[in-house]
């Protein structure tokens, strides 16, 4: 401990904690000290690295936040438009709930009936779907089948039929496209197109600047969601986006 408090490293760290915690710890930084000062002072207050770490920590996440809503304003028609019929809800809601989804995605099949709930709860919301394939090479494929259907108005039988078919496969998408109505043959020429690849590449570049961890993800507002989610915190984010 005291070789490492008196360190390089010992000074900036104090530096922090009293830039962060105010007066406790201002006079460490004010005077000329040496290691043994430094060590002696956390020792006597051994709270201050925790809470100055906590506050640090608060700090960046509330600057991270910051740039995410901003990065979201500057791309608003990048994000929130819907493709074709890759929505449900309110088509004229008052909030929108983006969400980047994988079909190889347990707790993306398992948001599903949160999402139908969400829908039955609020009148006013609506829900875009798009395409985040990011665990498997089934999921791009899948992906592109999902954007064919959406711009021929036939996004949510297949959206609903590829998780219903479990793990993805040639057989379990084949039979998705056929109960969603679809012509397997026809979609998989149609998902060579070079304007099904640019609507998943845009998806996909959304993915580092918006912090995404995995799939799925939500965009609510100026907020980005991971994960699975709870309907009441589904519900709090839809709230908080229809303040601003």
């Amino acid at each position: 401990m005291s070789a490492f408090l008196s360190s390089r490293f010992a000074l900036p760290l104090v530096a922090v904690a009293a830039a962060l915690l105010g007066a406790g710890a201002t006079w460490l930084v004010q005077r000329p000290t040496n290691g043994g000062e430094i060590r002696d002072y956390l020792l006597a207050h051994p709270e201050v690295l925790p809470e100055a770490m906590q506050k640090l920590r608060e700090r960046e996440e509330a600057e991270q936040s910051k740039q995410t809503g901003t990065f979201i304003a500057a791309n608003r028609d990048r994000i929130f438009p819907a493709l074709g019929s890759a929505w449900a809800g309110n088509p004229n809601g008052d909030v929108t709930v983006v969400e980047y989804l994988d079909y190889n995605c347990g707790y993306c099949r398992a948001s599903l009936p949160i999402l139908d709930k969400l829908i039955a709860s609020d009148p006013k919301v609506k829900i875009v779907f798009r395409e985040l394939p990011v665990l498997s090479e089934e999921s791009k494929v899948a992906a592109r089948y999902a954007v064919v259907a959406a711009k021929q108005g036939k996004y949510r039988p297949l959206h609903d039929a590829l998780y219903a078919g479990g793990p993805l496969s040639d057989a379990s998408m084949d039979a998705a496209l056929r109960t969603a109505g679809l012509d397997p043959t026809a979609v998989k020429e149609a998902a060579k197109a070079p304007d099904v690849t640019r609507t998943i590449e845009n998806n996909l570049a959304m993915a580092a600047p918006l912090g995404m961890s995995g799939t799925p993800t939500w965009v609510i507002g100026d907020k980005v969601l991971s994960g699975l989610q709870p309907l009441e915190t589904m519900q709090a984010a839809v709230a908080a986006a229809r303040t601003k």
